[in-house]
């Protein structure tokens, strides 16, 4: 536990804790069983207890964000780089990774996934950095399997770029990634404003490391060159072309004759490139963030600036480092690093599942918290007003600090957690929700859908240049993104006429699976994409008789487990046969359940399940036991283990149900259905740039 954490166990949470028990549950129109004999109350009680208690002194909710073991692996491998190692926390990083391990030798990106090639090595070579012995049976195990999958070369590009600088392999058998990129014209077919905030933040970075292309050979016998099937230093043409597909082999041809010119590119333009990413790079820095506020951003900035010639009395540097350093999770044995934090995230979750339950708006938490979040909003313009440079700013990010990069998730969110404990009834406040409403709106894709970060940024071509393995270079419109504007948008005051949210339903009834469901790209998986469609449509008071709503509602009937859960794990991504099958979770419950309910299938015998679930495997203070990552990074990539998601969402799922049965509104239903939210300055359409958009 951090001394901050410990710190939120004080009197003042103690107090919180005593007016829970005042507050939650009791208001005389509930009617309230004594909690004792009423399972449901009881463990709504105790949950929402525990997780008011959780939150910090200052008003936000953080819990632990956790990766695979190549976060951790990396950060290792990162401190021999800057030549600052801590041995001691090398050790527990190396125990954190051994732990991981399985059975067969390899290292998964998920709990309960098979092994991954390029995690493997990563892990293999981290453990080999820390001293672990290569005679040793699990890296002997280690060897084996990567031997039985093709071989340390069949590493992504990531993984690739960093045994370069290791040496462990060629330079040549990178991308051709030039400095002189940030030259390239917006209507290049290649340009850094085509591809994602997080693939921007991570270029720039990488740029200047591959002008310099270093190598940094461990010390003697910590290589990795036995994971490779041929002789490292022999690899040359590792991207292969592809029968039948021609756009990837177009740029892998491409690619293999900018390497060709690239010795011709004159020395004084090399340095006018270098010096205009340094700047890039410094300006995206200042926060105290980190670059991007995410992990590997944040290490190749800092990279870049030592090899710059920088070191830790360069300001940027002194806060990239400690940007990273605040990603490290210290327990007792173990240390593990985050690839980002996301207080925002979880506070304004945590909020929503809380006033469900029946929080009065008056609570102190209450207060703490929306003031909180307030402090966080952002006018900043960032890296989004390239396509909307009149657009006025006011969104949410994900971390601490992130001001470049509002996203649409946190942003909507964030407003509908706000107006469920009734903060638009504050004058000043209303004009500030207004502000970030009409940010969402403005950012809507001609499409109708709504991306993460940016605008129309679906140039799915890309995820073909050899750079792109991961296949996550753009960031297009996605149905839970969509599903939660079209919710908040209902919650601000809006009906199914208001323009962009009937091209957001059009979006969504062309995105739907044949199945049924919805994609879930920022969250596992099916179920997520669901669950943020059908509660926005509920909230809109569609008709849920339609067929494709009842096309979704009998999906998640069907896929619901024999223990009365929900659950889904990664491997959807990979086959979408697969969707809706896994061992039941319970913030996949969750979701399944708030789909279900929101579709007026409240006293359905499925729900009913759904619920006993949740009661009979809820587990005190500790929220729900749930190993399973159900949050998505980059599908097929890497995922996430919210630590949070166990305890806000069956709080916010039984606390909608017990509304539910006792016949009353829930907090959302009071927005929608009751009088309208009046914002009072709430525009039509949101800048000129928006409506040349649609017309």
């Amino acid at each position: 536990m951090t001394e901050q954490n410990a710190s939120a166990t004080t009197a003042t949470e103690v107090a919180f804790n005593e007016l829970l028990a005042d507050q939650l549950f009791q208001q005389e129109e509930l009617n309230v069983p004594v909690p004792q004999t009423d399972p449901i109350a009881r463990t709504l009680t105790q949950s929402g207890t525990a997780l008011l208690q959780r939150q910090y002194n200052e008003g936000y909710w953080r819990f632990d964000l956790e990766a695979d073991t190549t976060i951790p692996a990396e950060y290792l491998l990162l401190q021999h780089l800057l030549g600052t190692v801590n041995k001691d926390r090398e050790q527990r990083l190396a125990a954190y990774i051994t732990s991981r391990q399985l059975p067969d030798g390899s290292w998964p990106l998920y709990e309960g996934g098979a092994g991954n090639i390029s995690a493997t090595v990563k892990a293999y070579f981290a453990l080999k950095i820390a001293g672990h012995d290569p005679a040793s049976t699990a890296m002997k195990q280690a060897r084996a399997w990567v031997h039985g999958y093709g071989g340390a070369e069949k590493v992504n590009i990531f993984t690739r770029i960093l045994l370069a600088t290791f040496g462990q392999v060629p330079w040549r058998t990178v991308p051709a990634m030039f400095a002189e990129i940030i030259w390239l014209p917006r209507w290049w077919i290649f340009n850094l404003s085509k591809v994602s905030y997080w693939s921007r933040c991570v270029i720039i970075p990488l740029l200047l490391i591959f002008a310099h292309r270093p190598v940094h050979k461990p010390g003697p016998g910590l290589g990795i060159k036995e994971l490779f099937k041929q002789p490292p230093e022999s690899l040359k043409h590792v991207d292969k072309f592809v029968a039948g597909n021609v756009v990837k082999n177009f740029f892998i041809l491409l690619d293999r004759l900018l390497k060709l010119l690239e010795p011709l590119i004159p020395e004084f333009i090399r340095r006018l490139s270098i010096k205009k990413l340094e700047s890039w790079l410094r300006e995206h820095m200042r926060g105290d963030g980190g670059i991007g506020a995410i992990y590997p951003a944040m290490a190749n900035a800092v990279y870049a600036l030592k090899l710059l010639g920088c070191d830790a009395t360069d300001p940027d540097m002194k806060r990239g480092i400690q940007a990273i350093e605040d990603l490290v999770i210290e327990e007792e044995d173990q240390s593990y690093v985050q690839p980002c934090v996301s207080p925002v995230w979880d506070t304004c979750l945590s909020l929503c599942a809380l006033s469900e339950t029946g929080l009065r708006q008056d609570h102190v938490a209450v207060k703490a918290a929306t003031d909180w979040l307030f402090d966080k909003q952002i006018f900043t313009r960032g890296d989004w007003i390239e396509k909307a440079p009149d657009l006025e700013g006011g969104g949410w990010a994900f971390q601490f600090e992130n001001d470049f990069y509002p996203d649409i998730d946190d942003t909507s969110m964030v407003v509908m957690a706000l107006l469920r404990v009734g903060a638009h009834e504050h004058p000043g406040k209303k004009k500030r929700i207004a502000q970030a409403v009409n940010w969402v709106i403005g950012m809507q894709n001609t499409d109708g859908g709504w991306g993460a970060f940016d605008i129309d940024n679906y140039y799915e071509y890309l995820n073909n240049i050899p750079f792109a393995d991961h296949g996550a270079l753009v960031d297009p419109s996605t149905a839970d993104l969509t599903g939660r504007c079209i919710e908040m948008l209902v919650m601000s005051g809006y009906d199914k006429n208001f323009p962009p949210i009937t091209r957001a339903i059009e979006f969504l009834k062309r995105d739907q699976e044949a199945c049924g469901a919805w994609f879930g790209r920022w969250g596992v998986n099916y179920i997520y994409g669901t669950w943020a469609v059908l509660v926005s449509l509920g909230a809109l008071g569609e008709d849920p008789n339609q067929p494709y709503i009842r096309k979704a509602v009998e999906w998640l009937k069907r896929i619901q487990n024999s223990d009365g859960g929900w659950g889904e794990d990664g491997d959807t991504y990979d086959d979408p046969g697969l969707s809706g099958m896994g061992k039941s979770t319970a913030s996949q419950t969750a979701w399944a359940l708030l789909s279900l309910m929101a579709a007026g299938e409240t006293g359905s015998e499925e729900v009913e399940k759904g619920v006993n679930y949740l009661v009979r495997n809820f587990e005190g203070r500790d929220g729900w036991k749930e190993m399973s990552y159900t949050g998505t990074g980059f599908p097929r990539v890497f995922y996430l283990r919210y630590h949070g998601y166990s305890h806000y969402f069956p709080v916010w799922a039984l606390g909608v149900y017990r509304r539910y049965r006792q016949g009353l509104a829930t907090r959302q239903e009071a927005l929608t259905r009751g009088e309208p939210v009046d914002l009072g300055v709430l525009p039509v359409l949101s800048s000129k740039q928006y409506r040349a958009r649609f017309n």
